[in-house]
Parts: C-alpha cells; sequence; structure tokens
C-alpha cells in the first residue's frame, strides 16, 4: 500500500521509499511475534498524509462553480436592463401595522412618503451596454457570503416589521435574557428613545436605527484622485456632500474594508467638485464631467465582481449640487437602479422615493454651526420672515406678493442694513422657505436651527428623511399656487397648534445638527439609515437572471 502511495506521487526521494520499506518489514516482523499492537503506525500516517490532501484538492477543482459571466472571454459592464426586481419597503408598517401581527416574509411594503401605496416611476433614459475587457471567475465562498448577508437583512425586516406593530408596553412585557431581538428596542437607550409626534413609527425607527448600527456595513470604492473623488467642499451651501464623503472616508462609522462583507458600495464622486474643475462657466459643455463620472462606474465595474451582480442596486452616490440629478443619468443603472442620495430631491426630475434619498441642504458659512435655539414663543412678534434674492419662479411669485406689503408676513430681496438675518428667524414663529431654482432651500434647516416653524413653498419636493420624519407635525407646507394666501393660512393656525409645532422643531433639531465626529441619531447617521432603508428594499438575487 506504502509503495503504491509513493509511486502514485512519483517521489524522487529513493531514501524515503528505503525508509517506508524498513518500516513496513517491520511491521510484518511485529505481526509474526504477535507483539503488533493495532496503533496508528507511521505507515498509517503517511497514507493520511499524502492521500487526503490529493482527495480534498481534486473534490474542490471538481465542484469549482464558474459564473456565467466568465463563460465567454469578455465581461459586460450592465449599464441598463428594462426588469425591476420586486421592491420590499420596510414603511407598510406605518401604514397598515395593524393589520399583520406576523406578516409573511415575502410581503411587499409599500412607501413611508405620503402613504402612497407604490411611487411614480422614474423617467426613462437611453439605454446601452459596455464591452469590458478580463474574464471574471466567481468562487462559492462569494455566494455564501452573500446568502448570510440576505439572511440578515431578512431577519432585520421581520425585527422592524414587529416593532412597527407592537406598543412600547408590550415590549417590556416581552423582554427577558432570551430574546436579543426584543431587547434591541428597550428604551433604555444610552442616548435617546425616539417618541412622539415627530415620527411615523417611533418604534419602527427605533429598532431599524439600533439594527443599522449593529449590522450596516459600507464600502468606499478606492479607486479614483481627489479633488474628484474621495473629497468635497465642508463649507458653503454644498457642505452636506463634502462632510458625508470626508467622514465615509476619515471616519470608523460603518465603513469596512472588505467589500464582501458589506450590504452597500459608496461611489466616492463629488458632483460640486466636478462642477468646479470640469465645467467651463456657461460653456454649456458636459463632456468632461460625463467622461469621468462612466469612467469611474467602468473602472469599478470591470475591477470588481459587486456592479454587474446587482446592477448597481446596492450601490449609492451622494451629492448636494444641483447637477447631481442630471450627473446620475450619464449612467443609466445608476440613475435606474442605484441609491441616489439627493438634495435636489425633485419627483418631477426622476427622484424616486422608493429607492432614492432625500437629505437637508445645509449652508455652512465656516464649516461650522453658529448656534441654535432662539427666542421663546411668547416673544416671537413676527409671523413669517423671508430674505432672500430672486432665485427661480416660486421666489419671484413670493417677492412679487409680499415684498415689503406686510409687517405681519415680513419678505425682502435683500436686508435693511444693520438687520441680521440670524435675529429674524430666531424672533419669527413662522419660517418662509420657498424653493429657488431647484427644489431644496437651505433655510429649512435654518429654520429649524433657530426654533421656527419652517414653511415650505414647492412643488415635487420630497423632505428629507421622510420615511421617518411626519414633517406635518413640525412644519406647514403651502402649494405654490396659494402663494398669495399665505398669511391667511398661518393665521388659521391656533396657538395651541403652533406651540405643539414649535416643541416639535425643537425635538427635530438632533436629526439636523452637523457634528464633528458625528453623535449618534444626528445628520450623518439618519443620512446613513436613509440608506439603510433602502438597501432593505433590496435582494440582489432578484438580479442574477436580468
Amino acid at each position: 500500500m506504502i509503495i503504491w502511495v509513493c509511486c502514485l506521487i512519483r517521489s524522487p526521494n529513493q531514501k524515503l521509499v528505503r525508509f517506508i520499506l524498513i518500516v513496513e518489514m517491520r511491521d510484518r516482523d511485529m505481526r509474526a511475534a504477535r507483539t503488533y499492537r493495532p496503533v496508528f503506525s507511521l505507515s498509517w500516517f503517511l497514507v493520511v498524509l499524502l492521500v487526503i490532501p490529493l482527495l480534498v484538492l481534486l473534490s474542490i477543482f471538481l465542484i469549482q462553480p464558474l459564473s456565467s459571466s466568465s463563460s465567454s472571454s469578455t465581461a459586460t459592464w450592465i449599464v441598463d436592463n428594462s426588469s425591476t426586481s420586486g421592491n420590499f419597503s420596510y414603511s407598510l408598517a406605518l401604514t397598515a401595522a395593524q393589520e399583520w401581527p406576523q406578516p409573511p416574509a415575502e410581503a411587499p411594503l409599500t412607501s413611508f412618503l405620503y402613504g402612497s401605496p407604490a411611487p411614480a416611476p422614474a423617467p426613462q433614459i437611453s439605454t446601452g451596454a459596455i464591452q469590458v475587457g478580463g474574464s471574471r471567475r466567481v468562487k462559492s465562498w462569494w455566494s455564501m457570503k452573500l446568502d448570510e448577508l440576505e439572511a440578515s437583512l431578512g431577519k432585520a425586516r421581520s425585527s422592524i416589521r414587529e416593532a412597527a406593530g407592537t406598543s412600547l408596553v408590550r415590549l417590556r412585557n416581552k423582554i427577558n435574557s432570551t430574546s436579543k431581538t426584543v431587547q434591541l428596542v428597550h428604551d433604555d437607550d444610552p442616548d435617546y428613545v425616539p417618541h412622539g409626534r415627530i415620527y411615523r413609527n417611533a418604534h419602527a425607527f427605533h429598532r431599524s436605527y439600533l439594527l443599522m448600527e449593529k449590522l450596516f456595513k459600507i464600502y468606499v470604492y478606492e479607486e479614483g484622485e481627489v479633488p474628484l473623488f474621495h473629497s468635497g467642499p465642508c463649507k458653503s451651501i454644498y457642505s452636506s456632500e463634502g462632510r458625508f464623503i470626508n467622514e465615509m472616508e476619515m471616519g470608523k462609522l460603518y465603513r469596512t474594508k472588505d467589500p464582501d462583507e458589506a450590504h452597500v458600495y459608496f461611489i466616492p464622486v463629488s458632483v460640486a467638485n466636478l462642477v468646479q474643475y470640469l465645467y467651463v462657466p456657461d460653456s454649456k459643455d458636459l463632456d468632461p464631467m460625463k467622461r469621468a463620472t462612466v469612467d469611474y462606474v467602468k473602472v469599478i465595474a470591470d475591477r470588481h465582481p459587486f456592479w454587474n451582480r446587482s446592477l448597481g442596486a446596492d450601490h449609492f452616490m451622494l451629492s448636494c449640487h444641483d447637477w447631481g440629478p442630471m450627473t446620475s443619468s450619464f449612467v443609466p443603472n445608476l440613475f435606474h437602479k442605484s441609491i441616489r442620495v439627493l438634495c435636489n430631491a425633485n419627483t418631477s426630475e426622476g427622484f424616486n422615493p422608493s429607492k432614492d434619498v432625500s437629505f437637508p441642504e445645509i449652508n455652512l458659512l465656516t464649516g461650522e454651526i453658529s448656534s441654535l435655539g432662539g427666542q421663546p414663543p411668547s416673544t416671537r412678534t413676527i409671523l413669517a420672515f423671508f430674505a432672500g434674492h430672486l432665485h427661480g419662479h416660486i421666489r419671484y411669485l413670493l417677492l412679487n406678493e409680499w415684498k415689503g406689503k406686510d409687517q405681519d408676513v415680513q419678505v425682502y430681496e435683500t436686508l435693511p442694513k444693520k438687520v441680521s438675518y440670524e435675529k429674524k428667524l430666531k424672533s419669527s414663529k413662522f419660517c418662509l422657505c420657498p424653493s429657488g431654482y431647484e427644489v431644496a432651500s437651505p433655510r429649512v434647516v435654518e429654520a429649524i436651527y433657530a426654533e421656527c416653524v419652517p414653511v415650505l413653498i414647492s412643488d415635487a419636493y420630497v423632505p428629507p428623511f421622510s420615511d421617518v420624519l411626519n414633517w406635518k407635525s413640525f412644519s406647514v407646507q403651502i402649494d405654490v399656487k396659494n402663494i398669495s394666501d399665505i398669511k391667511n393660512i398661518l393665521m388659521g393656525i391656533s396657538h395651541r397648534q403652533y406651540l405643539r409645532m414649535q416643541r416639535n422643531v425643537k425635538q427635530v433639531q438632533r436629526h439636523f445638527v452637523v457634528n464633528g465626529p458625528p453623535r449618534r441619531y444626528d445628520v450623518f447617521h439618519m443620512i446613513v439609515h436613509s440608506i439603510w432603508l433602502r438597501r432593505l428594499n433590496i435582494r440582489v438575487h432578484d438580479f442574477r437572471n436580468q
């Protein structure tokens, strides 16, 4: 037996063969003398050492699967596909939680936004595919890792559904040492327990937030060079974009260096910097920006398996620049399937609330927040206030109707000298926040910082964090067609209702504050939580056959 194994491996070591023969002859002599003991001898040890590895290698070679994409000599970078996957949204819990104490695992959930059963589809953009050289071989353990990730997300969905339909009293009764899932929502949160009318469902949000902190992993692609990638402006009106990018690059929250354990993949392009460095003012030449965006996605699709695996659905980009939606349209699958985190959350321009994220525009002139808070409600003598230059047709209508015409509704294009803009905010009951050329306005967050009830005047705008926050509880939303009726609408709000809304503004303020480093439940974590919710909508396996 030993001689046969040695011949099998064709060992050139003749001394080893002679040694094995001597050992075998010794074993025969011992058996002949009846002194042989049935122990694991050296010869059998060598058999195990030599044969078993050969069998293992043979097994691995036979069962190693090849992906369908590697059957040809080229890999295709898929940039669009007409098929759509079945959506799962965590927010059906808010509209119909009482209907299912234990809903089916595959039950589709509808959007939080305004309780609508299904969001309007995004407008279509030209389709196509780009060929990328190089074959790719998908290892079996990648699929196993993906299965583990999807299974953990499935448990998270069920847990959030349970929290959405369960009162805090019932949660307290169910808490015990063996129920780790229920313990996640206990009110012993060291920082803050979401509660009150500012949330669409406080229990669901709390459960989801804690699960996000425990599970969520983000991989940041390392390709690309600053300043177009991996960096962004941390001051001015686009500070939300730069602060998030820099926190993902420099911070330690949520980021993983192992792409195989990530739930989502961040494309770290700064649209604000693309415009600054590649666009020639007034030239209308978008080709340099388009090439930079298309080439970057092409590179990550060629070097990594994750883009093609999901058609980009578990990838996200983030932009506070007005041109963010347009930039994403350069890559159709980025527009249609990826998670787009945008300040310019305009549904008339393709913003899809079921997969895209609205986040706030925050104007940090110095990079830091100047101050929070304002006068108490009893000393706020101005009914409504706005100051800003002509910037779009909505502001034109507002200025034309109210500029310098009423002491209760004070509307300025330019403030008089020695009049403080910040003091005006802090001494007004309501702060008017009309859209400019695009739907987002930094005045929304300015009003919240000053504890002034924001009045949103816009069309097709999805307010930030609408999956979680009940904007009707701390803001007033006025259609553009009703600008001339602003005073009557605001005067129709009772003093008691105003006080309730103003208290809610103070409570919701924590979710819009910029901190360095970030603190739990602040604006950075709320942005990540919105991305986490969209990832819960995605099952990567649904894209394999598309």
